[in-house]
């Protein structure tokens, strides 16, 4: 990376509801280079946030779906690391709430994800209200702070239905990604890490070694079974952004950028 500094990450709060745990970077969850991959990071913070909530004893009336994520990286963890993952509620809305979860190694703190995940009523998959119970457990942490769950990122520009000349992406551009069977979770939908593998997948095509200090996901729409999404890349020399298509409209977006993260 290009920062002349590591990105500020947000504390830990003082008060309110705060999980840990550890988790050791395996060797299926690295490149052949040794970097964590995003797919896997993926996993770590999912099942961070389903071991919170089950610690918490709260007996959930809802589903998460996870709406946006921004993660900033300081280092890339590598094969044989112990984490430490610090998850805990930041921010709420009206049927929606950020958790942010920093990931630390034996030097200190890593990575860390600000995500915002829906709560979905499990009766007629709508957004619901939070509840007591949701806003007695977490909302200490959060401290008062507000979130939105709009989404900000546009649709593909004019031309990124090819790989940017020079970019030595293996997997042309507007071409389809192959769903499997192992990739749609519990809701049937594909989850989220899958996206993140689609990411990894045009990392590993460039042939500069380039990436990201920041990438921002956003999940649009769920990807069902069905026809397979098309994806798209549009790069510059200091952003990367991924589109996963369907026939009409936009279902994810990724956008990575280099050099210093803002806090």
């Amino acid at each position: 990376m290009d920062s002349a500094s590591p990105p500020a990450f947000a504390a830990s709060p003082a008060a309110g509801r705060v999980f840990a745990v550890s988790r050791v970077v395996r060797s299926t969850d690295v490149t052949p280079a040794g970097r964590l991959r995003f797919d896997a990071l993926a996993r770590y913070l999912q099942d961070a946030a389903e071991d919170d909530l089950a610690d918490s004893g709260w007996d959930e009336p809802s589903d998460w779906l996870l709406r946006r994520v921004t993660v900033a990286v300081r280092r890339y963890p590598v094969r044989r690391v112990v984490l430490r993952l610090n998850t805990f509620c930041s921010a709420i809305g009206p049927r929606w709430a950020e958790r942010t979860t920093t990931v630390a190694g034996p030097g200190g703190d890593l990575i860390q994800a600000r995500a915002v995940w829906v709560a979905i009523a499990r009766s007629d998959g709508r957004p619901a209200p939070l509840g007591a119970a949701f806003h007695r457990l977490y909302g200490p942490s959060a401290e008062g702070r507000r979130v939105s769950a709009r989404l900000s990122h546009p649709g593909p520009p004019p031309g990124s239905h090819s790989v940017p000349p020079g970019s030595g992406a293996r997997r042309p551009a507007g071409g389809p990604w192959p769903l499997r069977a192992t990739d749609f979770d519990l809701a049937g939908h594909v989850n989220n890490s899958v996206h993140w593998a689609a990411v990894e997948e045009v990392l590993a095509g460039l042939e500069d070694g380039w990436l990201p200090a920041r990438a921002d996901f956003e999940y649009a729409r769920p990807i069902e079974p069905g026809p397979d999404p098309d994806l798209v890349v549009s790069r510059t020399p200091d952003e990367l952004r991924v589109w996963m298509l369907g026939s009409t409209q936009t279902l994810a977006s990724a956008r990575l950028t280099r050099g210093q993260c803002p806090a």
